[in-house]
């Protein structure tokens, strides 16, 4: 414009009309108007404009109304250049996964298990007692006890991870929970039945819930000393009805063997009782339930000495939580995956390796047992 402005005070008017029309035999000799750039030139600058705003946006943190300031456009121009970069591919969303976090491996198992919900944890241990600790104390901060859709959990006390879990495990802000009930009847010596009732108690008062406890033998000698026992036992019966109406079930997962600190018959399976359900196929037991390697339940005379949830009734829960991990359980624990009677699984990174590369098995040999819709 200044330019124009000088030529104009210092050219005489007919030659600044000449020089004008000469421009514009020039401009249409060459498809160009004055004032008005190329369509590809436009484009051009509509994709360096946009460029700008996403590197102002996504790169240099930039809220929308100040780039709209120093761009000196709408912010609602902003919002569509940034949307239209999106759109482009000019920017595009990378997920980087934090050290530690497997998530694809995660979602292979619960597709490859068809299961809810599986939490791969990075552990360090020496022994099995070290990764116990570990895993329950991962769970705590996993796990949504308190969601909206549980009213009733079912809780196996004598279970180390779980105890674990309760021991760390933070007070619910809001809950629904009325009762936290246990699924199985005391086992191995005072001690720690004494700590597992006060486990029970502890995550009812975290949930704001009311305990119920199963303050019965979790193994008797005969199936009429349940009877007996059961039909003089009314807070016992309390307890069992409660189990028709459990919504999360927080599962023990075990082996056909004895481990420290429980002991052989004290209101717990012998040595030989194990043997009698290997021999009979088992791999492991969910709540003293026994499972073959493919999950399905052991039909054994050993079921009626148990005081505890049965597994049509662990079916009935929507939300069957397993926190297991280790060699030693690892036939358990797939078991239970196969079987359904577990649809979230916390375990650590070795075993769930394992699961995968072993997984292969699931498409030829699994049985369902629950309905696919409980899973």
């Amino acid at each position: 414009g200044e330019c124009f402005r000088v030529l104009a005070e210092h050219v005489p008017r007919h030659v600044m009309a000449a020089f004008f029309q000469r421009l514009h035999h020039f401009a249409d000799a060459n498809e160009f108007r004055i004032g008005r750039r190329p369509a590809d030139s436009g484009r051009t600058a509509h994709l360096r404009l946009m460029t700008k705003v996403a590197r102002l946006y996504h790169i240099r943190g930039m809220r929308q109304n100040d780039i709209a300031k120093r761009l000196d456009i709408s912010q609602s121009r902003v919002s569509r250049l940034l949307q239209e970069a999106e759109e482009l591919n000019i920017v595009r969303t990378v997920v980087t996964l934090p050290p530690g976090l497997h998530v694809s491996l995660e979602e292979k198992l619960e597709r490859m298990y068809q299961v809810r919900t599986v939490y791969v944890v990075d552990a360090t241990y020496d022994h099995e007692d070290e990764l116990t600790v570990e895993l329950g104390t991962a769970a705590a901060s996993l796990l949504d006890l308190a969601s909206p859709e549980s009213r009733v959990i079912g809780f196996t006390s004598w279970s180390r991870s779980l105890r674990e879990m309760v021991r760390v495990l933070q007070p619910a802000r809001r809950s629904r929970v009325t009762h936290v009930v246990e699924m199985l009847g005391d086992v191995g010596p005072p001690a720690v039945q004494h700590a597992a009732a006060h486990s029970t108690q502890k995550l009812a008062e975290l949930l704001g819930a009311q305990p119920s406890f199963l303050r019965v033998p979790g193994v008797v000698d005969s199936p009429a000393t349940r009877d007996a026992v059961l039909g003089r036992d009314a807070h016992a019966k309390a307890a069992l009805d409660l189990f028709n109406e459990i919504d999360l079930a927080l599962v023990g997962i075990g082996t056909c063997e004895i481990v420290a600190p429980l002991r052989a018959g004290d209101n717990f399976f012998t040595e030989q009782q194990f043997q009698t359900a290997l021999s009979q196929g088992a791999v492991g037991q969910v709540n003293l339930r026994f499972m073959d390697r493919f999950g399905q339940p052991v039909d054994s005379s050993l079921n009626d000495l148990v005081i505890g949830i049965t597994l049509k009734q662990l079916l009935q829960a929507d939300r069957r939580v397993g926190v297991a991990g280790g060699p030693s359980k690892y036939a358990a624990i797939r078991a239970a995956l196969l079987g359904g009677w577990v649809n979230v699984l916390v375990t650590d990174l070795g075993t769930a390796e394992r699961l995968l590369s072993d997984g292969d098995a699931t498409s030829t040999n699994r049985s369902v047992v629950g309905p696919a819709a409980s899973r």
